[in-house]
């Protein structure tokens, strides 16, 4: 018996012997005087045991039926394997039609020994950067390298821009690697979609940053370092790079990528996606749902996007310069572009050249403004 329970054993026994009152008993355990009553005849016909609540041992009305709690158990251990308690109580009620509370859900799978997959750490104090106030103001870019495929396929690198605002994922794809050429793309998408932002926040990769220490002697006459390809275009757009110094400073974006892990893997797996292509086809039904589930509204609606440039190809690239050679030939990666004689002018010997490569593999050969027409390559 509880302790509650136990006191009122203690209150009606005085009451049936004579040395308490009703009255006196009702006040004391809170209760109705004919309440009161009814437990002294209760007393009286069973002693104290008659007193407990006539519920004890008895299953829950709201019990989940056997078979129901059976079929949630089996496609935990087999169709859901790895999904969280969250992500499953979707599933379950989104594709198998059965309607039940995640804290519900939890319990059943306790009670069976089957246990949440994500360990968390024990938090640590820290002052939480307010987020921007509109949309576009700030993006957060990052990679994160899993085994998204598991045992089906070869190890993949998610690429994705997070709006700091919204928490929207913006953009976000599939790729053998990290590299400049996979954030060239997105960017691309992200600027025909969206337009320009106001800044991007990453980590100090040698793809936004310069981390080497060799100045060249056109940088040392200049006193400023080049650019790296991704930050010449951020600055031919006018969008300020802010490099973070840890991975906790930019901890919006780790924290998806810690959700990406466990939500996309089982989708994933789910879809039985074994390579890129599939994987990638799974990404784009998931990043709507995502967006729909956990996207907010931003503090501010007036956006911060501005219009994007037209000649996009000659921004998101990789730029190199180049002399043309007295026979007008431009060397390049072990290649060579033979320049013919052009409208406005004869000969390029000797000129300063710049060579536009797309992210198809196609170059452009520009003087200035003007764009040359090439032969070779």
């Amino acid at each position: 018996m509880s302790q509650k329970e136990l006191q009122r054993v203690v209150v009606i026994s005085s009451c049936v012997k004579g040395t308490l009152t009703c009255a006196r008993a009702a006040e004391l355990l809170d209760l109705s005087l004919r309440h009161v009553k009814r437990l002294k005849s209760r007393y009286r016909q069973g002693s104290g045991a008659a007193l407990a609540h006539v519920g004890r041992g008895r299953p829950s009305p709201r019990r989940l039926p056997e078979p129901l709690r059976a079929r949630i158990l089996a496609l935990a251990r087999t169709r859901y394997v790895g999904f969280n308690d969250h992500h499953l109580c979707e599933k379950l009620c989104e594709v198998e039609g059965i309607s039940l509370g995640r804290e519900t859900l939890r319990r059943l799978l306790r009670s069976a020994g089957i246990g949440s997959l994500r360990k968390r750490r024990a938090p640590t104090h820290r002052q939480r950067r307010l987020p921007r106030a509109r949309e576009g103001e700030m993006l957060l870019l990052d990679a994160s390298l899993h085994g998204w495929l598991e045992q089906r396929g070869p190890e993949l690198t998610l690429l994705g821009f997070l709006d700091d605002a919204t928490r929207k994922v913006l953009v976000a794809q599939f790729f053998p690697a990290e590299d400049a050429r996979g954030y060239f793309r997105l960017l691309h998408r992200l600027l025909r979609r969206y337009g320009v932002p106001l800044s991007l926040y990453g980590d100090r990769h040698s793809i936004f940053v310069r981390n080497d220490d060799h100045w060249s002697t056109e940088e040392q006459l200049a006193g400023k370092r080049q650019p790296t390809q991704f930050g010449r275009a951020l600055a031919q757009l006018g969008v300020t790079y802010i490099a973070a110094r840890s991975p906790q400073a930019k901890g919006r974006i780790e924290r998806l990528w810690g959700t990406f892990q466990d939500r996309l893997t089982s989708e994933l797996r789910l879809a039985g996606a074994a390579d890129i292509e599939s994987a990638n086809q799974v990404l784009g039904r998931f990043l709507p749902d995502y967006n729909r589930r956990f996207a907010r509204a931003p503090r501010e609606t007036e956006k911060a996007w501005r219009p994007a440039p037209q000649d996009l190809a000659r921004i998101c690239c990789f730029l190199h310069e180049r002399a043309v050679g007295n026979d007008n030939v431009v060397q390049w990666e072990g290649r060579r572009f033979q320049i013919p004689p052009q409208p406005k002018r004869f000969s390029f010997a000797g000129a300063k050249v710049h060579l536009y490569e797309s992210l198809d593999g196609n170059v452009a050969i520009y003087h200035a403004q003007t764009k040359l027409h090439h032969t070779g390559g």
